[in-house]
């Protein structure tokens, strides 16, 4: 006859702590900083973009009630553990996008990244000065050794960016996302923490 039956004991997923977003990392003619409720159109403008709504979390032809929730979605990540959502501003503090950084939950030295820029502030270099000042940055937190970020081949503007920001071609990655319902192939780059590099604790100022 069988024995009793055991009942096994799940382990408890612990939930990572909350993160401290710094209230300004800045670079070359932007601000990286919070999302506050004033940059809904720049949300809503996103939203009416062919592909930022296909690779990220904004909602397709938001409305205000949709852009206000993508914003209070960034600012749960941070309470959540999940990383950091920065608003990417211009030197009017008008926001024109969003970078964030990734911890990847089971490998702490490691984090993605991922942005976006507005169609109508596009090809002044602020992708490459957001990448830039948010991987300085991230050499602050002291468990990180390598960041990394993935961009189709196509998007020709978007991995160039990466390259003016010091980010390395490591190869492709073939069928690596489903991206509007096909598997894509996309670049992946990388920085490494250099040993003996210094971090950039002086670019920005702590605080919530």
């Amino acid at each position: 006859m069988p024995g009793p039956s055991r009942k096994r004991k799940r382990k408890r997923r612990s939930t990572p702590p909350a993160l401290t977003l710094p209230a300004a990392v800045t670079g070359d003619g932007i601000v990286l900083r919070a999302f506050r409720d004033d940059d809904v159109e720049t949300v809503r403008e996103a939203s009416r973009d062919p592909l930022i709504p296909d690779v990220t979390t904004v909602p397709r032809n938001a409305d205000r009630r949709g852009a206000l929730a993508y914003i209070a979605r960034q600012h749960r990540r941070l309470r959540s553990g999940a990383g950091y959502s920065f608003a990417i501003a211009d030197a009017d503090d008008r926001a024109i996008g969003q970078i964030g950084l990734w911890p990847v939950r089971d490998d702490p030295g490691r984090a993605s990244i991922g942005y976006w820029i507005v169609e109508s502030e596009r090809g002044h270099g602020h992708a490459s000065a957001a990448l830039r000042a948010l991987g300085e940055w991230a050499w602050s937190l002291p468990s990180l050794e390598r960041l990394e970020l993935f961009v189709e081949p196509w998007n020709t503007g978007s991995w160039k960016a990466a390259e003016t920001a010091g980010f390395e071609r490591e190869g492709l990655l073939r069928s690596w996302r489903v991206i509007r319902s096909e598997r894509r192939d996309l670049f992946v780059y990388s920085r490494i923490r250099v040993p003996g590099e210094p971090n950039a604790g002086s670019a920005h100022r702590p605080g919530a």
